[in-house]
């Protein structure tokens, strides 16, 4: 059957991870950055640790860190289960087992809610939600979006991806999605259509292979940049 969730789930990545996810080299993490449905992701506050400027935006900062702590570990568990269930979908390497998993999730998790605060008193944590973003044209030097669009393809339309990634192009330089599957390990059905669409819009669009595979077959991001 695979991988499914009724659902947007909060779960958050590590800096680690994002650093591999996006291939991002120390010339990107110098850009000022957007961060496009983080969720619990600590990459937010590692980066900003290190001096450098993120801003990350999803609804899910509406909600006080009391509240999203509770979301989490409404969800940690079944999370947990359903990858346990699927584990043949997933590339136990760097990540040994789901025991591992839930031990690397949760303590970013914990890291994004020690900061999540304080850093949304200071900005870095906005409430804004695709396909519309309130910042001006070119804002950020890059734009990074994981496990949102084409990850619940069977959640969002083809004219969704569409459009979230047109004002994604429109608000940073370098725009990167990661991954190209959906939930199951299958490719996103709608990347091909998506990539012939922004491509008739004017928008360069190139897929690049990365150092990070957790999801089976789930190596490669899109990036986008205007002409």
């Amino acid at each position: 059957m695979g991988f499914r969730l009724q659902e947007v789930v909060p779960w958050g990545r590590s800096y680690a991870e994002y650093r591999d996810m996006f291939a991002l080299t120390r010339t990107d993490l110098k850009k000022d950055i957007l961060g496009c449905a983080d969720g619990p992701a600590n990459f937010n506050a590692e980066q900003s640790k290190k001096g450098g400027t993120v801003i990350s935006v999803d609804p899910l900062y509406r909600f006080s860190a009391g509240e999203i702590k509770d979301q989490i570990d409404k969800v940690f568990e079944t999370v947990l289960d359903q990858t346990r269930k699927n584990a043949g979908e997933f590339v136990w390497k760097t990540i040994s087992s789901v025991e591992a998993l839930g031990e690397i999730r949760r303590r970013a998790m914990n890291d994004f809610l020690d900061d999540y605060t304080h850093g949304k008193e200071a900005g870095r944590y906005r409430d804004h939600s695709l396909p519309t973003l309130p910042f001006p044209d070119q804002s950020f030097g890059m734009a990074l979006c994981s496990h949102y669009l084409f990850f619940y393809s069977a959640h969002l339309s083809l004219d969704f991806h569409r459009q979230s990634l047109r004002e994604l192009a429109r608000v940073a330089k370098d725009v990167r999605v990661f991954p190209l599957l959906e939930l199951g390990a299958v490719p996103s059905r709608h990347l091909d259509e998506v990539c012939r669409l922004l491509s008739e819009d004017g928008l360069r669009v190139h897929i690049e292979r990365v150092p990070y595979e957790f999801q089976r077959g789930g190596n490669h991001m899109l990036c986008i940049r205007s002409s």
